[in-house]
């Protein structure tokens, strides 16, 4: 008896599938390490589109790291902040129910990362994974990052923890007049996505200016610091501890960098 033949697999469903194997191998490294796309996307072997961030370098801060609060030593040691000096970082706020802002921050960096790096980015985390084993970077070095490299837009993910009553929403913080700008165009895409401003702080516009933050004073590019919610906030904390919210959050962000850096 003849076996049936296999049917023949398209020339083009073969290149998918090994496009897919090589990216899937190329993101298995450390994560917080420089990965670049291709400048183009290619499908067996013919250039589809250029790709919009090719040729960007972006760098993502994502705030603090879960094992601070067990390291009190080096996490309080003084580092340079810009013309002062002030504690390497901090253990970062946390849900009512104890979700914590540096598992947040990252698991929206991580996603964001993603989103960029498929848009051609270059893209620098500033912290390796979120582990109750590790401390820091501390604030200096993350204020510092992407400065050597001439990188283009530096972005720092945080969750807010305000006790005020009603406290809710989300503002994104610059340094100075120059990334105020960048500011404005990361609130425009917030907003765009479904996200309400923060209610309790920078006067309700979304937007705060503050030179006390050295991770956005040692930057020598445009840095914002985006405060994506109250996570002391029943109704943020829904979202934020959420994986379809923190979807939502790196969406918006992406968004909001391509429209920049476009």
């Amino acid at each position: 008896m003849r076996r049936p033949r296999a049917a023949a697999v398209p020339p083009l469903l073969l290149a998918l599938c090994a496009a897919a194997a090589l990216g899937s191998a190329l993101g298995s490294g450390p994560a917080g390490a420089d990965e670049v796309a291709p400048p183009q996307e290619v499908v067996a072997g013919h250039v589809l589109r250029p790709l919009p961030l090719a040729g960007r370098h972006v760098v993502i801060d994502p705030g603090h790291q879960l094992g601070n609060a067990r390291f009190p030593a080096e996490t309080a040691r003084l580092v340079e902040a810009g013309g002062f000096r002030k504690a390497c970082n901090t253990t970062g706020t946390a849900t009512d129910a104890g979700y914590a802002e540096a598992t947040f921050t990252w698991e929206v960096s991580r996603r964001l990362a993603e989103r960029l790096r498929r848009a051609g980015a270059r893209v620098t985390l500033t912290r390796v994974g979120d582990s109750a084993d590790r401390w820091g970077p501390c604030v200096d070095e993350r204020g510092t990052a992407g400065n050597a490299e001439g990188a283009d837009l530096k972005v720092s993910v945080h969750g807010d923890g305000s006790y005020a009553a009603g406290a809710h929403g989300f503002h994104v913080i610059a340094g100075d007049e120059a990334s105020l700008r960048v500011a404005e165009v990361l609130r425009g895409a917030l907003e765009d996505a479904g996200f309400a401003r923060a209610t309790y702080v920078a006067g309700g516009d979304g937007l705060d200016l503050r030179t006390d933050l050295a991770t956005l004073n040692l930057s020598q590019m445009p840095a914002v610091l985006v405060e994506l919610g109250n996570m002391r906030d029943a109704g943020d904390a829904a979202v934020m501890t959420s994986p379809a919210g923190q979807e939502r959050f790196a969406s918006a962000l992406a968004s909001g960098v391509r429209r920049w850096l476009r």
